[in-house]
C-alpha cells in the first residue's frame, strides 16, 4: 500500500470511529484544509478518505461545499430503525438456531458487564458493550450478508442511537430487553428471539417519544 493510500485509510478509520461514537455529531463540517493540517498530509488522502466515508453514507458531499456528517430526518430515522429492527430480529432468529456455547458465554458476559454499568455515568462504555452484545448475535447468525447489511445500517444511525443510551431509564430498559433476547436465544426459541429483538430495536410507543424528545425543535434533522 502506498503512503497516500495508507494516509487515506488512517484518516477514514479515525473519522469513521469519531462519527460512530458521536464525537463528530450529525451536521458537523469536515473542512479539507483543517483535516490536512490535523493529519499532517496533503489534501489528496483527505479527499480519498472523504470519498470512502461518503460511499458508506456516513457523510454527505456537495460540489464546492465542505463535507458534513450525515444528518437524517425524523421520518428517515424512524424508517431506518424499522428496517434495522427486522434485520436484527432475523439475526436473533438465526442465532437461536446456530449459536455456539462459546458465543453464548460471550453474550452472558457482555450482559453482566452492562448490568454492572447500568447505574453509572459511563455511558460510552455501556454503549460500547451494548454494541458488542449485538455483534455477537450478528456473528452467531452465521450469515455474512445479513451481518454486513445489519451492521451498515446500525452504523448509519449510531450517533442517534447513542443519544437514547444517555437516558438512565433507557439503559435499564435495555437490560430487561437484552435479558429476554438472551433467554430466547439460549433456549433455542427462534420466534421469541426474533420478536424480542425486533421490539428491542424498533422505535414504538414511549421509546419513539423519548427519542424525538432528545432533539431540539429547531434541529435540522427534525425539520425536514
Amino acid at each position: 500500500m502506498t503512503e497516500p493510500q495508507t494516509h487515506a485509510l488512517n484518516i477514514q478509520q479515525t473519522l469513521e470511529q469519531e462519527i460512530l461514537s458521536g464525537v463528530l455529531a450529525p451536521g458537523a463540517r469536515l473542512e479539507e484544509v483543517d483535516l490536512s493540517a490535523r493529519f499532517n498530509c496533503s489534501r489528496t488522502p483527505v479527499r480519498e478518505a472523504l470519498r470512502q466515508l461518503a460511499a458508506a453514507s456516513l457523510i454527505t458531499v456537495k460540489p464546492r461545499q465542505p463535507a458534513v456528517v450525515a444528518a437524517l430526518s425524523a421520518r428517515k430515522l424512524i424508517e431506518m430503525f424499522q428496517v434495522m429492527a427486522d434485520l436484527e430480529g432475523l439475526c436473533a432468529r438465526l442465532a437461536a438456531r446456530r449459536i455456539s456455547s462459546a458465543q453464548i458465554e460471550r453474550l452472558k458476559q457482555a450482559h453482566a458487564r452492562m448490568e454492572s454499568l447500568a447505574q453509572s455515568d459511563d455511558v460510552d462504555l455501556f454503549y460500547e458493550i451494548n454494541r458488542e452484545f449485538h455483534e455477537v448475535i450478528y456473528e452467531a447468525s452465521q450469515n455474512e450478508f445479513l451481518t454486513e447489511q445489519t451492521r451498515s445500517l446500525r452504523n448509519r444511525v449510531a450517533a442517534y442511537r447513542k443519544l437514547v443510551t444517555q437516558r438512565p431509564r433507557r439503559r435499564t430498559d435495555t437490560l430487561t430487553e437484552h435479558a429476554a433476547v438472551l433467554e430466547a436465544i439460549v433456549g433455542g426459541d427462534e420466534d421469541k428471539a426474533d420478536k424480542t429483538m425486533t421490539a428491542h430495536v424498533n422505535l414504538l410507543g414511549e421509546k419513539l417519544l423519548d427519542f424525538i424528545a432528545l432533539f431540539p425543535e429547531s434541529d435540522e434533522a427534525f425539520r425536514r
